[in-house]
């Protein structure tokens, strides 16, 4: 049984969405969508001495284009507001050390242009810091249908996949019906109570990037998403 997830890629995402990853063989970027602003697409959230703080990345992204046409906007150097913010919060964590290359690499000695490109890099590059063989797609790759469930539906079959795992907000969109007809399970990801592990800066809190977990639990870090 090949399993597939489809989902929008997201700036540094939290565990839960690594573990989505981890659970199936291919995973599809659906960035040819629209783009949605105010959500996850370019920022996330890091501990910081003074509390939680987001990390945005400026752009010209609007509700007229699609994730894959937003371009990223670098005049602000938020690269090195970045790469400041956590060397800052984290540069003590103990496998901090570790990531330094990578995050020099990411934010210091590459220019990049387009949101999804960098958010498709740090994806790729942290499920390889965490060990995961998924097979990674864009869907761009594929033809597509217009309609929502249509146009997942159409993906899965070039997969020829006949099992779906997607995240809890489908579950408001999604025809199951059209799905069971087309000979595809779809289960809806169900994130289980995560264990807690040594975060700093005061009460632990889940919903954060996952480069939290790495600077703090190094090679150790799938442990406290899927072991």
């Amino acid at each position: 049984m090949k399993k597939v997830a489809i989902l929008q890629s997201n700036y540094i995402p939290w565990k839960g969405y690594f573990h989505i990853i981890q659970k199936v063989d291919y995973f599809v970027f659906l960035d040819s969508v629209q783009y949605t602003k105010r959500d996850w697409r370019n920022r996330n959230r890091i501990k910081t001495p003074t509390g939680l703080k987001w990390l945005s990345v400026p752009n010209n992204g609007s509700q007229s284009v699609t994730i894959e046409e937003v371009k990223i906007d670098n005049s602000r150097k938020w690269y090195e507001k970045h790469f400041r913010s956590l060397l800052g919060s984290y540069g003590k964590c103990k496998y901090f050390g570790d990531y330094y290359d990578f995050l020099k690499k990411t934010f210091l000695q590459t220019k990049w242009e387009y949101l999804s490109e960098l958010n498709q890099y740090l994806i790729k590059e942290i499920s390889n810091f965490l060990g995961l063989p998924t097979i990674f797609c864009n869907s761009n790759e594929f033809e597509l249908e217009r309609e929502k469930n249509d146009r997942l539906i159409s993906i899965l079959k070039q997969l020829q996949a006949t099992y779906y795992l997607t995240g809890p907000s489908a579950k408001f969109y999604l025809n199951f019906e059209k799905f069971r007809k087309n000979g595809i399970t779809v289960e809806i990801m169900n994130y289980p109570d995560y264990p807690i592990y040594r975060q700093p800066w005061g009460n632990f809190v889940h919903e954060v990037s996952i480069l939290d977990l790495l600077f703090c639990e190094g090679k150790n870090a799938s442990k406290f998403i899927w072991h």
